[in-house]
Order: C-alpha cells, then structure tokens, then sequence
C-alpha cells in the first residue's frame, strides 16, 4: 500500500514536471519584442518611429509609409530623415506636435514622396532617422511594391 502511495506520488510529479518544465529551460516568448507589420520601428530622441516601409513599383521612387509618435506632451519634435547610402538618396523633415501621432500613408495624410530611392521592391532601403538631442537610428527599411491589395492605393 505504501509503495503504492509512493509510486503515484512520484508519477504525479513527474507529469507536473513534464507539462510545465520547458518553461524552466525556453525563453518567454512573450517577452521578446518584435516589429509587428511588415516595417520597421525604432526611437531617436522623443520621437518613436512605428512600422516604416517603402512602397515602390520600380525602384526608382518610392511612398514613405510610416507613423511617428512624439512621447513629450509638452514640446513639439523635428524628425530628420536621410536615405540612401550614407545618405545620397535624399533627406526630408517633418514637425510632430507634441504627444501626437502622425500617420503618413494613412487615411489623414499621404506618404512622403521619396525620389531616387534606386532599391529594388524586395529589398532594403537604409534610412537614418534622428529627432532632437537624440541618437540617430539607422535602419534598414523594407522596400514593397503594390501587389498586395492594401499597398496598390499607395504606390507612387
């Protein structure tokens, strides 16, 4: 009878430690961060730049399509932008008042024109992005052509 008891109470603890002991051993995946959508995100300063891709049929122009979120609720923030290599594409600026969102490619506003990205749909486009006293980020941008239904309105 008592090795009865013993040998359940082992069996049980042996399937408790099998159920839930790849936790012990595997990362949590919910505590990695990744970019959802199909660009890229990073931060430079106040300003958090979300979801980032290029839209382009040819590679020879290309539709910025990008969200920027300016953290500071107080004071409004510049975003530089630099594409190309080592920043030959071009370069352009914009204003994000203070704690709001711009969307550019979305239902408010157009996306920002960016001429002679010379990236292939497929590739990536490397972009430097630096608002105020912050450290610039570069970051290499996905390039999509507007094959896919929700990027078709989008392509320049």
């Amino acid at each position: 009878m008592k090795s009865r008891l013993i040998a359940s109470i082992v069996l049980g603890t042996a399937v408790v430690l099998t159920a839930t002991g790849c936790n012990m051993l595997a990362p949590q995946a919910t505590t990695i961060q990744y970019n959802p959508g199909d660009g890229m995100s990073v931060n430079t300063g106040s300003v958090q730049v979300l979801n980032a891709l290029v839209i382009s049929d040819d590679g020879v122009d290309g539709n910025l399509v990008v969200a920027f979120y300016n953290k500071d609720e107080v004071n409004d923030a510049t975003i530089l932008i630099e594409y190309g290599e080592n920043g030959i594409g071009g370069e352009a600026a914009l204003e994000i008042p203070a704690g709001t969102l711009v969307s550019l490619g979305g239902d408010e506003e157009g996306p920002l024109l960016l001429e002679g990205i010379d990236t292939e749909p497929g590739a990536r486009l490397p972009m430097y992005f630096q608002s105020g006293d912050g450290e610039g980020q570069l970051v290499l941008v996905p390039v999509l052509d507007g094959s896919l239904p929700y990027y078709a309105d989008l392509v320049p």
